[in-house]
């Protein structure tokens, strides 16, 4: 797709699918949480809200999979490599069920240790450590799914991936329902339905990505591997550094009690929401920069850049406007607690102004993943992690959990600001004469 015919619709047709895709990862959230809501106390809350903020670390930390995934395909068929792309899913496939058996084999090793930074109640972690010995059972499935979604996304099979994640969402919500309101199994039945609906995606996926899982000869070739792992490692820790910001977040809101972590949370779910909306365009955005960069068009590159990102702020402009105009009356719907009711309507306007403070950073997101370029994106969130814990303590014990909200505001404000200065070389390194590598430094 040439620069001159990258246009606003097929960006869009390629981004509403990921786009719906993701905000049924988004509604499971919400609809876990609405159950514990409605069937739960704040305690029942609180310990979803821990123990997915634990599986948040365990799960998002192995993103790279995802992420790495997608630019490489993307730069591979700018290249013209079909049977490289294939290969790069098996790759990907292979590495997923290696760590998520890893992962499932030394779960019980952690138990006692993983909620011990939050410092919540004892009932509070009873009921978060039974959520996690029900879903660490999908550990394998969802690492591997992980690789499913990353190869769809960078060969533009965007259809295919809602399709995936909407047999994934069904099946969660269905069980999950039925495990909390019927059965009364309470956060073990939400990590239950969770664990289960994991596996019944990665099925589907599989039949969905056949074709690229023919004999490939090259598959286990060393230094295509190394280059992958390579990949990831500046990806991981990437990942595991954002995802430090969130459960700071979690951790900060604990801190103030109960009632706080429980309120908090609820937002999360809006936040998910929006992150998920604009990361349908980010995704997309990871594709074109991909292959751009991998044919070495920079006019291409350009193009990609500007029409994404304009979209992306019509979206986020949007979801500010409908989560101030009527998140206090989901709110109202959702959490039977009064108090914890009470505190999530005290910070939603925070909440309302993280689409628009936050779009520039996930699109930024997506021109360094899909250029590959994994030192750029570890040097960054290394630089936003002690400035967003600095604001939190500066900012919480003067003002409480509206001190939480606006540092986690000024977080996606540095986060812009600490990516975009890595913008400029992308930009330079975009040219047919320079060798393309799988990561390139910089």
């Amino acid at each position: 797709m040439s620069a001159s015919r990258l246009s606003y619709r097929q960006v869009l047709r390629l981004s509403v699918p990921v786009m719906l895709a993701q905000a049924a990862i988004a509604a499971t959230g919400i609809v876990d949480t609405a159950i514990m809501g409605l069937a739960g106390t704040k305690t029942d809350l609180a310990a979803v809200a821990i123990a997915s903020t634990v599986f948040s670390f365990i799960y998002w930390g192995f993103g790279f999979l995802r992420m790495s995934t997608t630019g490489l395909v993307a730069q591979a068929l700018g290249r013209g490599a079909g049977a490289e792309s294939s290969a790069l899913a098996q790759r990907a496939l292979v590495l997923g069920a290696g760590l998520g058996s890893t992962v499932l084999l030394l779960a019980p090793l952690a138990h006692g240790y993983l909620f011990m930074p939050f410092g919540a109640a004892p009932p509070v972690n009873a009921l978060a450590q039974a959520y996690f010995d029900a879903r660490i059972w999908g550990a394998p499935a969802l690492l591997m799914s992980y690789g499913i979604t990353g190869w769809l996304l960078g060969t533009g099979r965007t259809g295919t991936l809602l399709v995936m994640q909407l047999v994934m969402n069904g099946v969660n919500i269905v069980l999950d329902a039925w495990f909390v309101l019927g059965l009364g199994w309470g956060p073990a039945g939400i990590g239950a339905g969770t664990a289960m609906a994991e596996w019944s995606a990665v099925a589907f996926g599989l039949i969905a990505i056949r074709r690229a899982l023919c004999p490939t000869p090259d598959v286990f070739d060393r230094p295509a591997l190394l280059a992958l792992f390579g990949a990831n490692r500046d990806i991981l820790i990437r990942t595991l550094a954002m995802l430090f910001c969130f459960a700071w977040f979690v951790r900060s809101g604990t801190q103030l009690g109960t009632a706080t972590l429980a309120g908090n949370q609820v937002l999360l779910q809006f936040i998910t929401v929006a992150a998920f909306v604009l990361d349908g365009v980010a995704f997309v955005a990871e594709k074109e920069v991909g292959e751009a960069f991998g044919a070495g068009r920079r006019d291409r590159l350009m193009r990609a850049m500007q029409v994404t990102t304009v979209l992306a702020v019509g979206f986020a402009c949007s979801l500010s406007l409908a989560y101030a105009a009527f998140g206090g009356g989901l709110i109202s719907e959702v959490i039977r607690d009064a108090e914890a009711r009470a505190v999530a309507l005290d910070v939603l306007p925070y909440c309302a102004l993280v689409p628009v403070l936050g779009v520039f950073a996930y699109q930024l997101d997506g021109f360094l993943i899909g250029a590959t370029r994994g030192a750029a994106l570890r040097t960054a969130s290394l630089v936003v992690v002690p400035v967003y814990v600095g604001l939190d303590l500066w900012l919480r014990p003067a003002y409480g959990n509206h001190g939480v909200w606006l540092a986690f505001l000024g977080m996606y404000l540095v986060r812009t600001a600490a990516h975009a200065a890595f913008l400029p070389a992308l930009i330079a390194d975009t040219s047919a004469d320079r060798i393309q590598l799988p990561l390139r430094e910089t």
